[in-house]
């Protein structure tokens, strides 16, 4: 479709939207998020956007990309990120980790943190808390004090939507069911909502949760045991997935076990400090 302007637009819809928009979308999605977006991905972009048009009571796209390239703009870039991005999530995805954390990782740390160490471990991509609690159910198979002891996890997101559900902690007894009995002690009826559990005293004593853009300043002091970063560098270029790769090992304790995407492979720099382990999860130390 051409206006009368001449403006071509990429799809058919309510608004104008050209190539120049999309590409200004694009460069302020990837400047902001890392995430890299494909033209094929036109269509996506507007149907998702051209909600946030309307809520906004913005006439054109043209309008929109002014929007987010001011200052004026920093609350609406993060909504756009989050309208641009898919939550997928659910308790214990990608089992075989956390068979592994349980097995393999966790012996060794219970024993650290019965002796009064520190124990720290990151959920780097956390949605809305499915991932970090499972996590901390995990941990609680092996050491049922945790919460007692020092051992926390931190569960971060670039979605302050997603930061905010975890934190509530609240979930339907649907997506509760890959949840074994021993975990399921730990959620509790919600009073007036039926069907609804949250997460009790102890996962929330474990876990804290905090709004973190993958690609910005991380303000953490200390250093981690365990990183769980999956599913989410499939949506940045290769320049950014081996930046964040190498960002990660400074932040790991010697011998300190990354879990990644089952997509997903460690590039550039970090491929030398980072050895297999397990299926998709690393251990730091180098390669033999």
């Amino acid at each position: 479709m051409t206006t009368a302007s001449g403006r071509t637009s990429l799809v058919e819809g309510e608004f104008v939207f050209t190539a120049e928009d999309f590409r200004h979308i694009a460069q302020t999605l990837h400047a902001h998020a890392g995430i890299a977006l494909s033209e094929g991905k036109a269509a996506l972009v507007y149907s998702r956007l051209a909600k946030r048009l309307r809520v906004l009571g913005l006439r054109s796209f043209r309008d929109y990309c002014a929007l987010i390239e001011g200052v004026e703009g920093v609350d609406e870039r993060q909504a756009m990120t989050a309208a641009l991005t898919t939550n997928v999530t659910r308790f214990y995805r990608e089992p075989h980790h956390f068979d592994h954390l349980r097995d393999h990782v966790m012996p060794e740390l219970a024993a650290r943190a019965r002796a009064g160490g520190r124990v720290r471990l990151w959920s780097a991509a956390c949605s809305n808390g499915q991932e970090p609690y499972s996590m901390a159910l995990t941990v609680l198979d092996v050491l049922s004090e945790a919460a007692d002891l020092d051992v926390r996890i931190l569960a971060t997101d670039i979605d302050p939507n997603m930061v905010a559900e975890g934190a509530a902690g609240v979930y339907s007894e649907e997506l509760l069911s890959p949840v074994p009995a021993s975990g399921r002690k730990h959620f509790e009826p919600v009073a007036g909502r039926p069907g609804l559990f949250s997460a009790d005293a102890t996962l929330r004593r474990l876990v804290s949760f905090r709004e973190l853009n993958l690609i910005g300043d991380w303000p953490m002091k200390g250093k981690f045991d365990v990183i769980f970063c999956r599913n989410v560098v499939i949506y940045f270029d290769d320049a950014t997935q081996e930046m964040v790769w190498s960002r990660f090992t400074p932040m790991m304790n010697p011998g300190a076990t990354l879990y990644i995407g089952h997509s997903e492979r460690v590039s550039g720099p970090a491929v030398a400090q980072l050895q297999t382990c397990g299926l998709t999860a690393y251990r730091l130390g180098g390669r033999a």
